[in-house]
């Protein structure tokens, strides 16, 4: 029998403390660094001066991570002057490094957050999935979505008659739209990013990790009673995700306010008082009225291309 799981976050330098953790200790590293676009928790750095830390740290993750073992690695954009600096593929290259192979790029795409002026608003992020091997850990039955045509059978052939899926559902593949009403029906993965409405959203932490997303990732890349580490642990969504899956965690964080509420939200998990988005749960859909264009931004003089590129 597996027991109740533990919890624990501590105050320290992630790039210091992963180097006293024991080798092959760890079953999953889920979490998302800070981006260097300059948060309350960050402090924004020359593009290569924030990259450089991480060369060490992917190695002392490859040591850490059991042979089996995964990294669910998310994150989005830098941006610099005009210009869009995609992590992911910085981070491919320094993981890759490491010695870790790229088991996929899985897209997150979401609906609302910050409106750009000057380029098109960024409506997704990405998570590289990394591991030690190709036969690392990863549970698809833990999180298939339902058949398209569930009833549908072959007509041809030596498998003529017999189901064409799988009967306990379909893959959900690399790309999590959030498109769907009711994911789980209708074969969507649906996660909307942590903003003001949001029933996770703390006071506290400008961009939080939603659990359903840690959940989907704890749920297909590690097992029950699997020890799960978070070295960007913010507030603790992936210690909530982590509990409430039964596995075992470990966080570093360098804000003691963080830390604070990421100690109250496993406490109310533990108590079944925290308010989290499940899966399916609706959300706000446009009315499709076109609202009315104020007077002021009729007169408004349209720029030319070269004219936005000067304003950018």
């Amino acid at each position: 029998m597996i027991q109740k799981p533990s919890a624990k976050i501590l105050k320290v330098d992630s790039f210091r403390k992963i180097k006293t953790l024991g080798d092959e200790s760890i079953s999953l590293v889920l979490t998302s660094p800070p981006y260097n676009v300059g948060k309350e928790y960050e402090t924004r750095q020359k593009f290569s001066e924030y990259l450089e830390p991480y060369r060490e740290f992917a190695h002392e993750c490859f040591r850490v991570l059991k042979d089996d073992g995964n990294i669910a690695w998310q994150v989005g954009n830098f941006n610099s002057e005009g210009e869009v600096f995609p992590l992911d593929i910085y981070f491919y290259e320094i993981f890759k490094d490491a010695g870790f192979v790229l088991r996929n790029r899985i897209i997150w795409h979401f609906r609302h957050g910050m409106h750009a002026k000057h380029r098109l608003s960024g409506r997704y992020e990405t998570i590289l999935w990394m591991a030690k091997n190709a036969d690392s850990v990863f549970n698809l039955d833990s999180i298939r979505i339902p058949n398209l045509y569930p009833g549908k059978r072959v007509t041809r052939g030596p498998r003529a008659g017999e189901l064409s899926g799988n009967p306990l559902g379909k893959n959900p593949g690399d790309f999590w739209p959030d498109i769907a009403l009711e994911e789980w029906e209708r074969a969507y993965w649906d996660i909307p990013n942590v903003k003001s409405h949001h029933p996770e959203k703390t006071s506290i932490h400008p961009c939080q990790f939603p659990v359903e997303l840690a959940d989907r990732c704890i749920l297909a890349l590690s097992n029950e009673g699997d020890l799960i580490l978070d070295p960007f642990a913010g507030v603790g969504s992936a210690a909530v995700s982590a509990f409430r899956q039964g596995r075992n965690f470990i966080g570093f964080e360098l804000s003691g306010e963080y830390i604070k509420v990421a100690k109250e939200r496993l406490k109310k998990v533990r108590n079944g008082t925290l308010r989290v988005r499940e899966p399916g749960t609706p959300i706000q859909v446009p009315s499709g009225k076109i609202a009315e264009i104020p007077e002021e931004w009729k007169s408004k003089k349209k720029m030319s291309p070269k004219e936005v590129g000067r304003s950018q």
